[in-house]
């Protein structure tokens, strides 16, 4: 099969054209993603019957959480697909799945229309945009890293959290819209929050648009073992594989914890209003996508592995201290900066894991190896963050949510120390693109 490929000579500004092209796909789909976790707090009413805000809360949590149970499925088809056909393709097909899934949620009936018939269908929307966005990682991620010079790889793989951060931001921002200039509370309630949906889908088709016509990042002729072969995977990158699995563990834990779950943990137990948490979380993510490429250059200077030991050993240290307080404010500032302060030690992670990651596989493998093992082990717990840290809310025992969460990040900081630094170890350089 013939492919379109990076010039090992291109510039600097045909590889961020490149970059860009790959980029704004993998914002629209966490943006869609993102706008079922920032509306929850107004659509949970209508899909499910009335009664407890925190019960219906948790309902929608847990169909949050059961759309990651198809990530691993998205991150096995999609990521064997991009090895096999190519990144690009791969890529096409799962921004084209994700506008399916937000165009059902935004025309489903309600619950009062329709009865038990409208979480269902809410439950199959949220199946398809698991399914799309567990293939959106492993194949972005590998995309962005095989673009890029070696010197800069840390740098430019940095936009893919750029880009999943910035569609958590447009999804809290056409929040602010519609609460603080376009609707009423009433309003966002009965009808408003179908909006961000509508909007997903249709920038889903654009983004669908610009990815017919990206650049292709590997040649896909001349190879002599099996392409996306999850059986290769296993019998010949095992080590890897659990790597990969480590590495994500305590770190998609602290991710979803700080940025989805946060808004909601403002609301529930600081008892600020929706309003101030919505401002609180888009400023908070506004600072933290900035830093981003800031933390991936520097590891390109010292190393990946100097980053993730920082998060690692900070992170066990101050979450328990952080949340705690976080939970105690006396004022919203004083919530803001202590988030502050604990996503700036969760980029120690979130900056460079999608590059350490890529730079542990070969061509072959290297998109399904990046993104099975990642899709299965955010199933596991970043999927459940949320639903779990409600659940512990519920029976009156949150502070144990801290612990489980600290617990994680200090497995994860075992595997930071023993593994070796990606940087000077990448399969990339091994690699002619």
């Amino acid at each position: 099969m013939t492919s379109h490929t990076i010039p090992q000579n291109a510039s600097t500004a045909w590889r961020l054209k490149a970059i860009f092209t790959g980029s704004i796909g993998n914002l629209v789909e966490w943006y869609d993603w993102y706008a079922y976790a920032a509306f929850a707090l107004y659509f949970a009413p209508v899909f499910f019957p009335e009664g407890n805000s925190t019960a219906q809360l948790l309902s929608t949590a847990a169909i949050f959480a059961v759309g990651f149970l198809m990530r691993p499925i998205g991150g096995w088809l999609f990521g064997s697909i991009a090895d096999r056909r190519g990144r690009k393709t791969a890529m096409t097909l799962s921004v084209l799945l994700m506008s399916f899934g937000s165009m059902l949620i935004a025309v489903t009936p309600s619950y009062r229309s329709i009865g038990l018939l409208a979480p269902a269908l809410l439950l199959g929307a949220r199946l398809m945009q698991g399914l799309s966005v567990g293939g959106e990682y492993g194949t972005s991620a590998t995309y962005l890293s095989e673009v890029a010079t070696p010197e800069r790889r840390g740098f430019f793989s940095s936009f893919q959290y750029v880009t999943m951060i910035g569609g958590q931001l447009i999804a809290l921002g056409i929040q602010l819209l519609l609460q603080r200039v376009f609707l009423t509370p009433e309003q966002l309630g009965d009808w408003g929050w179908r909006i961000p949906f509508v909007i997903g889908a249709l920038l889903a088709f654009a983004a669908l648009y610009l990815r017919r016509n990206m650049q292709e990042s590997v040649s896909l002729e001349d190879q002599k073992k099996e392409r996306g072969s999850v059986m290769v995977l296993i019998q010949e990158h095992p080590k890897a594989v659990l790597t990969v699995v480590g590495l994500t563990l305590g770190g998609t834990l602290a991710f979803y914890t700080y940025t989805t779950y946060m808004q909601k943990f403002l609301v529930n137990t600081v008892k600020l209003s929706k309003e101030h948490s919505t401002m609180i979380s888009f400023v908070l993510m506004l600072i933290y996508a900035a830093v981003q490429p800031a933390f991936g250059w520097l590891s390109d200077k010292i190393g990946r592995k100097p980053l993730l030991i920082g998060f690692g050993v900070l992170g066990t240290l101050f979450t328990v201290p952080i949340l705690t307080a976080v939970s105690h404010a006396a004022s919203a500032w004083t919530a803001f900066f202590l988030i502050l302060a604990a996503l700036m030690i969760v980029s120690g992670y979130t900056s460079i894991n999608a590059v350490v990651k890529a730079e542990l596989f070969p061509a072959e493998v290297r998109a399904l190896g990046v993104g099975l093992p990642y899709a299965l082990t955010v199933a596991l717990f970043g999927g459940t963050a949320e639903p779990l840290a409600l659940y512990f809310k519920k029976i009156g025992h949150e502070p144990l949510y801290y612990w489980y969460v600290t617990i994680c990040i200090s497995v994860s900081l075992l595997v930071y120390i023993t593994a070796k630094d990606s940087r000077k170890n990448s399969f990339m350089d091994k690699e002619q693109l």
